[in-house]
């Protein structure tokens, strides 16, 4: 029998009086979302309403918005919050400079705090966020608290190739591995240190968290951190799944299992599930399926393709399972099959393929023909070396 934890946020440490890294009544912003939430799934503001120890000034709101209600790339606007009354600066509007928040944000604070559950991936953009609100602070003169949360893929495994630095871009901003196994805390001391950020950073540590533990051993409830993450699921394929954003492939949106569903009109789901069985992929099964998509690629035609179905969470290799879905959706309709050209995270010239590949060698060998194994070997000592890189900054054993 699997046994449960209880683990002890960042945030619970700081609503609780346990860990103080701040002055009762410092002026302060928040930057949250929709799962920023306690053990009981109250959510930070619930906690904070009425707590004279806290004087909110501001709210600071990333992709997604504060509520979780817009889909990816979807700008985020500047609204009041309907429970405090505060105003939300967007950290997501229609070009690179609203990522970063303006001086006048920072007027009067005397810190941010950072509580956003992350997902484990390089692409994912809540902590170039964090970055960003560093950058800011560090020029403004204010600290920034981050209160830590999961990994909710553990932190021991990492996985995919180290990003390199000419492909920087909003879903990877610093040479990190696609799997990188780090708390959201830990990323910001790497970024802090590592790449001399050099602002005034407080990270409160969670309590009981092992490196070790899925998020299914945590004892925390799952809150859908963004709208197409709405299970633990989607996160252990992610790594890979979000590589189909690359591609004219529909991953899936508008169906109850975005990242999952993978296929396109023009498919034959039988044949890909048939040749992506004999491909020697661990801790994975291969279903045929057919699907709908509501909205973006493909919406409203009926898909065919492949569900992936996560058997071994321990032994499954996302990033290298999805290179070889798009090796075989590749190699059975090249002329149908094709890469994405349109802007992609505010980028308007580089092919978003390979922003998320991180490697410039990567979409040369998928359309030559290069098995997902082959790759693979190519980053092993890129990893060792990250592996060796980020130990000064783990806070857990």
């Amino acid at each position: 029998m699997k046994t449960i934890a209880r683990i002890t946020t960042g945030l619970e440490r700081w609503l609780d009086g346990d860990a103080r890294p701040l002055p009762d009544g410092s002026p302060v912003a928040l930057v949250l979302h929709a799962a920023s939430v306690d053990s009981a799934a109250r959510h930070a503001l619930e906690r904070l309403a009425g707590d004279d120890r806290f004087r909110l000034r501001r709210l600071f709101a990333a992709e997604h918005g504060l509520y979780g209600h817009e889909q990816d790339m979807e700008h985020v606007g500047r609204v009041t919050d309907r429970g405090t009354g505060l105003p939300v600066v967007s950290l997501y509007g229609d070009s690179p400079d609203s990522l970063r928040p303006r001086p006048e944000d920072l007027e009067g604070l005397d810190a941010v705090v950072f509580d956003m559950q992350d997902v484990g991936s390089r692409y994912y953009t809540f902590v170039y966020t964090l970055s960003y609100v560093m950058e800011a602070a560090r020029d403004a003169g204010v600290a920034v608290v981050v209160l830590d949360r999961p990994n909710p893929l553990g932190g021991e495994r990492l996985e995919g190739p180290v990003l390199e630095p000419h492909l920087s871009s909003f879903v990877g901003r610093y040479p990190l591995p696609v799997r990188h196994g780090m708390t959201v805390g830990e990323l910001a001391r790497l970024f802090n240190e590592r790449f001399s950020i050099g602002c005034d950073l407080r990270v409160v540590e969670m309590r009981g968290w092992r490196r070790s533990m899925l998020f299914e051993e945590t004892g925390l409830p799952w809150v859908p951190p963004s709208p197409n993450m709405p299970t633990t699921t989607t996160c252990s394929v992610y790594p890979g799944g979000c590589l189909i954003e690359g591609t004219n492939l529909s991953e899936g949106r508008g169906t109850t299992t975005p990242f999952e569903l993978v296929g396109a009109p023009w498919l034959d789901g039988e044949r890909l599930a048939t040749a992506l069985r004999g491909s020697g992929l661990d801790g994975v099964l291969f279903r045929p399926a057919s699907f709908r998509p509501m909205f973006q690629k493909h919406a409203g035609e009926p898909c065919a393709g492949v569900q992936v179905v996560v058997a071994d969470a321990r032994r499954f290799r996302p990033f290298a399972t999805y290179l070889g879905l798009i090796g075989g959706a590749r190699g059975q309709a090249p002329d149908a099959f094709a890469w994405r050209t349109e802007p992609y995270e505010f980028e308007t010239t580089r092919l978003a393929i390979d922003l998320l590949l991180g490697r410039s060698d990567l979409r040369p060998m998928l359309e030559s023909g290069v098995t997902a194994g082959e790759m693979e070997r190519t980053w092993q000592a890129d990893l060792q070396a990250f592996a060796e890189e980020r130990r000064p900054y783990l806070l857990y054993d």
